[in-house]
């Protein structure tokens, strides 16, 4: 019976630790939330190189827990404008910081 409770105590605290471990905290994720802002940074660089306007190595798109962060170097401010109208269009954005530059 003693082992029985030392391998119940065991399992049980393993599976603690492995819950808490993929918790998130203000400044990580989980691991349900970098899987989300990885899928949220591939669609808003798609719908970027998609419009005609923009060259795809111009604008890095960054997201952490749903906030994108746009930079780089773009033509005009219609450009920024409209990267930043294509981002926040994106399902799952709750935020676009806009730190493009126009060369």
């Amino acid at each position: 019976m003693t082992s029985l409770k030392f391998v119940s105590t065991l399992l049980a605290s393993l599976a603690i630790a492995t819950t808490l471990g993929c918790a998130a905290t203000a400044k990580s994720e989980s691991t349900g939330q970098y899987v989300d802002d990885t899928a949220i940074t591939a669609k808003v660089k798609k719908d970027i190189f998609d419009e005609p306007t923009f060259k795809s190595a111009e604008i890095n798109v960054e997201t952490f827990k749903g906030a994108v962060q746009l930079s780089g170097f773009v033509r005009s401010k219609d450009n920024i404008n409209t990267a930043v109208v294509v981002a926040k269009n994106v399902k799952g954005v709750t935020s676009v910081k806009n730190d493009m530059l126009v060369k």
